[in-house]
């Protein structure tokens, strides 16, 4: 026997489930965070893993289920490629605003983060900013949270290790851009005033060269006992892996924007890195939180590892969206600005490898962090407190 469905009721029908379905996407708006940051470029590795921590937030949040202020959301990571360049960022942010409608924007330079600052309280916009130069919370903007902690907490400590280790005598072999300016700013004086020598100072563009032979050649004319150096990571090894071929012995002293795990995947393990103090690399790290985030990240994107950029703008992300949760709002900054606080310091420690520990008045995150030295050919985790009190 056949069966005839009666045309109307099948329109009516058919109408009805277009209904619902519409009514379900609509249900669920979308709110948008913007990224400016390179993609490309000599410093493309280090831009593209501050994106994958946002987005595996991002996939985290949408899985979980988002809603503020009685509604559903979506979030939605809007990235754009400014080559490193601040004038691109400027550029770019601008666009994320009026095309996009992003509440919080993420930049991860100083020399782009200082060109959005010129705008984005008049522009109403949030400048999530992952650099750790103190200016950038320093200027009073209210609309800033700096993702990092200061990096000047890391100088005397780092200067104390590496002077016990190799002795007095240093060369200044780092990147030329505005992120290692100011490292250099605050080591040099910081060294001299230990008792040391600066016998050489040499920095180098690391986004635009991958040939640091003259530059390293030139440094090591001096006879330096340590080596500060440091850019984006790729980079940063390449100068580690000349000055070896050139037959330095001593130590390196390296900003907290390379990441010696990402390093010795150039230069062919740690044991070039002999004797250096930087940033603990994340999948070094034996914290539980720190370890269940480096599995999880594993899992999602296999044969890559997670470094720093990955965790810290990934705790971000989530602080961010909790901090919308909390203030009720997605389209109002200064609102959501104001719980950031409370966010990171409420961030599930799932969410928060880092152990950040909250925001202080100025905008700037705290947290309990660890570095680690190269000894032996392998990583040795040590809190930073404790290397800062050691005689």
């Amino acid at each position: 026997m056949t069966f005839r469905f009666p045309l109307a009721r099948l329109s009516a029908a058919l109408t009805l489930g277009f209904a619902l379905s519409a009514g379900s996407a609509l249900a669920q708006e979308v709110v948008k965070i913007g990224y400016s940051g390179p993609l490309s470029g000599g410093a493309a590795l280090y831009g593209k893993n501050v994106l994958s921590g946002m987005q595996m937030a991002v996939s985290e949040i949408n899985a979980a289920g988002l809603e503020i202020g009685g509604k559903k959301y979506k979030l939605e990571i809007v990235a754009l490629d400014d080559k490193y360049n601040p004038s691109e960022s400027a550029i770019n942010a601008q666009r994320l605003v009026q095309e996009h409608k992003t509440p919080a924007i993420l930049v991860p330079h100083s020399g782009g983060s200082f060109a959005v600052q010129a705008f984005n309280e008049r522009s109403n916009f949030i400048l999530l900013s992952y650099t750790s130069v103190p200016q950038i919370t320093a200027r009073g903007n209210k609309l800033t949270i700096r993702i990092p902690p200061e990096f000047t907490g890391y100088v005397e400590p780092f200067v104390k290790h590496a002077m016990s280790k190799f002795g007095k005598s240093v060369a200044i072999a780092n990147a030329d851009h505005d992120y290692a300016k100011a490292w250099t700013a605050a080591f040099k004086p910081a060294w001299e005033a230990a008792g040391g020598k600066v016998v050489a100072d040499n920095p180098m563009s690391y986004n635009k060269s991958t040939d640091f032979y003259s530059g390293v050649s030139r440094v090591m004319a001096a006879k330096p006992e340590v080596m500060f150096i440091g850019g984006a990571s790729e980079p940063s090894g390449l100068v580690v892996k000349q000055a070896r071929e050139l037959g330095f012995k001593g130590g390196f002293v390296i900003i907290d924007q390379a990441k010696m795990d990402e390093m010795a995947k150039v230069i062919g393990g740690y044991g070039p890195l002999e004797g250096s103090i930087g940033v603990l690399p994340l999948v070094d790290d034996e914290r539980a939180d720190a370890k269940a985030f480096v599995q999880r990240f594993r899992q999602a994107n296999p044969g890559r590892d997670p470094s720093s950029e990955v965790s810290l703008n990934y705790s971000a992300v989530h602080a961010t969206a909790l901090a919308m949760k909390l203030a009720g709002s997605v389209s109002d900054p200064a609102a959501i600005r104001a719980k950031m606080n409370e966010a990171f310091k409420t961030l599930p420690a799932k969410y928060n490898p880092n152990d950040y520990d909250g925001v202080d008045e100025k905008g700037g995150t705290m947290a309990n962090t660890w570095v680690g030295t190269v000894e032996g050919g392998k990583v040795k985790q040590i809190k930073l407190r404790d290397l800062a009190a050691a005689k």
